[in-house]
């Protein structure tokens, strides 16, 4: 599965509604750390078909960041069932992104 790039209208059937396990990275493009996030974030999309990755853009998003407490880019969450079951701020390993998924 490829990675996610949702806004407001498409988050609550991409994210909270979804029957997979979501994991939400909010972003920005012009964001080191964010960029150096994201092959990890592509490889656990290609790996794991069980999850589904999803980012949004804190610029172009910004009530949604707000929504979800953004103070940080980028801040990832796992999400179940529509809610909310792990959270990281800043660049994580892809053994720390792994074990916020099981």
């Amino acid at each position: 599965m490829t990675v996610l790039h949702i806004g407001a209208k498409d988050f609550e059937n991409e994210v909270l509604k979804s029957d997979k396990t979501v994991l939400l990275d909010f972003f920005a493009t012009w964001c080191g750390p964010c960029r150096m996030l994201a092959p990890i974030l592509d490889e656990l999309a290609a790996e794991r078909p069980d999850v589904k990755v999803v980012k949004v853009d804190v610029d172009e998003e910004s009530e949604l960041a707000a929504r979800y407490g953004v103070m940080s880019i980028p801040t990832l969450f796992v999400i179940k069932n529509g809610e909310v079951t792990a959270q990281a701020m800043g660049a994580q390993p892809k053994a720390k992104l792994l074990a916020m998924l099981d």
